[in-house]
């Protein structure tokens, strides 16, 4: 009877941890390490002020992340991000030298990415152009119209007064705007995948988009929405970052593609479609700006950043991969 006991105790605490959300505890153990090894490294990385920092700059990452999760969880990519985000911003950028620029910059970069998303999700969806290629196109044809629209070069025009306020004002003392609005997007994310119809949709999509099709859901539409919401996410997070720096420039989201990609494969969602929670691309999301912020401290190049992005997606698809194949 004694040695049932420590037995069913450890059977019992076994199946608990199957149970429980593995990436998000691995994901969680690792940002804990890393505090830890960064308070060693500089005393200041504990610090209040340094931590609501990061959260600023997470926040912009954390939008990006967002749409990217949604893609993803359709079992496709969206690769046009980059130009995506610069579009919107130097756009937004352009109009803040107009008169009424304060109040048209957000909409009419809102308004790009939604139509950037439109093309993508047509491109993907009605051509079945397999995603990874067509945003990939639509991302140098972006490009191409950028250069062409400045010159090659950054927009004349600042920030709007309004972005800059969104992006680092304070609505709540000590705490900066822009990661109000990241959480109002993600609390819209969540709610949309956890209690609506169209989430419901989206993981049946994800899943088997042959046999949700069969079931009669609107695979097409699916696809197409999520796509529109994805480029909104990116032009609406490089007018974020447009109102954080001050103004908008060449290939500024360049560096938001893998490490979007990465927080959101960190966080528990399937590279390979149908499966994976918000909650995760928010924990994933926080790793990799701690993360680059520790690789900054100990002066990592941005080569080895990316190889070390690379490395974590790369590894996370084979792991995803095999559940799948297991299933």
């Amino acid at each position: 009877m004694s040695g049932s006991a420590p037995t069913s105790s450890a059977a019992g605490l076994l199946g608990r941890l199957r149970g429980a959300d593995l990436p998000l505890l691995v994901a969680g153990g690792c940002i804990l390490v890393i505090l830890c090894a960064g308070a060693t490294v500089n005393g200041a990385f504990l610090s209040p002020h340094y931590l609501i920092q990061q959260a600023q700059v997470a926040s912009f990452l954390g939008i990006v992340a967002t749409g990217a999760m949604l893609v993803i969880l359709l079992g496709h990519i969206d690769l046009s991000v980059p130009w995506t985000l610069t579009a919107g911003a130097m756009l937004g950028t352009g109009l803040a030298g107009t008169a009424a620029g304060g109040a048209v910059a957000i909409p009419v970069a809102l308004a790009v990415g939604a139509l950037v998303g439109l093309v993508n999700g047509i491109g993907v969806a009605i051509l079945r152009i397999p995603s990874m290629i067509f945003t990939l196109g639509v991302n140098a044809v972006l490009q191409g119209l950028m250069v062409l629209y400045t010159g090659g070069s950054a927009p004349p025009s600042t920030a709007a007064p309004l972005v800059r306020w969104l992006a680092g004002g304070h609505l709540v003392p000590g705490l900066p705007n822009a990661i109000l609005v990241w959480a109002a997007v993600g609390l819209l994310c969540s709610l949309m995948l956890r209690r609506t119809i169209a989430g419901r949709t989206l993981y049946a999509v994800g899943n088997r988009e042959r046999a949700a099709y069969l079931n009669g859901m609107p695979v097409r539409r699916a696809v197409c929405g999520v796509f529109v919401l994805a480029g909104m996410c990116s032009t609406g997070a490089g007018v974020l970052l447009t109102g954080y720096s001050g103004k908008a420039f060449q290939g500024m989201g360049d560096s938001y593609l893998l490490p979007a990609i990465a927080a959101v494969v960190l966080g528990g969602t399937s590279i390979m479609g149908g499966q994976g929670r918000y909650a995760g691309t928010v924990v994933g999301t926080i790793l990799i700006v701690l993360l680059q912020s520790m690789l900054a401290v100990l002066q990592m190049p941005d080569a080895g950043r990316q190889i070390i992005y690379g490395l974590v997606i790369f590894c996370m698809l084979l792991l995803y991969g095999r559940q799948r194949a297991a299933r």
